[in-house]
């Protein structure tokens, strides 16, 4: 699959660190130019005191505002996310469209009172943030629990799927370049 180039931005503060991991990783698995750009502020509006949290559609928001060549852009935002009719969001795209964004908080084991495990939390980054770029591609949710495009309703679906497309979901990411 040969993507232009991956443009990351921390939404709000993101340490520095899993940015720059995360560059490396995606630039491996996914054969591609990966930069990390400038922090976005994060979307005051998107905010909702009374759940505190942020608004899944307000920070693809943001993210439609930052320019640059890449063909695509996904933000890293270390605050809890939603989208309506949902309690919370690993993280949200736009099918077929540039933006894409992981919510880091709840891929943390800390997270549920658990002792922390960077291993786990950076595995389970690189599986959102390839599943939320699959669906910039086009890709919709996969049936195999496998793929890294299933639908992980919890974190137990994101442990179990690879980081990487089946071979359904990497034929159709060949017909579309």
């Amino acid at each position: 699959m040969g993507v232009p180039s991956i443009l990351l931005i921390p939404l709000g503060t993101v340490a520095p660190q899993t940015l720059e991991w995360l560059r490396d990783e995606l630039a491996v698995l996914l054969s591609c130019s990966v930069e990390v750009g400038p922090e976005v502020p994060l979307p005051k509006a998107g905010y909702d005191p009374r759940r505190s949290q942020y608004m899944g559609e307000a920070m693809l928001d943001a993210l439609r505002w930052v320019g640059g060549p890449a063909e695509r852009v996904l933000g890293l935002a270390d605050v809890d996310c939603y989208a309506p009719g949902l309690n919370f969001i690993f993280g949200q795209a736009v099918l077929n469209g540039r933006e894409a964004f992981v919510a880091l908080p709840r891929l943390r084991p800390s997270f549920y009172g658990l002792p922390e495990d960077e291993g786990l939390f950076r595995q389970r980054l690189l599986k959102e943030a390839v599943h939320e770029l699959g669906h910039t591609f086009g890709l919709g949710h996969c049936p195999d629990p496998r793929c890294v495009m299933h639908f992980s309703n919890t974190l137990h679906d994101t442990d179990v799927k690879d980081a990487t497309f089946c071979s359904r979901c990497r034929q159709r990411l060949l017909q579309k370049e």
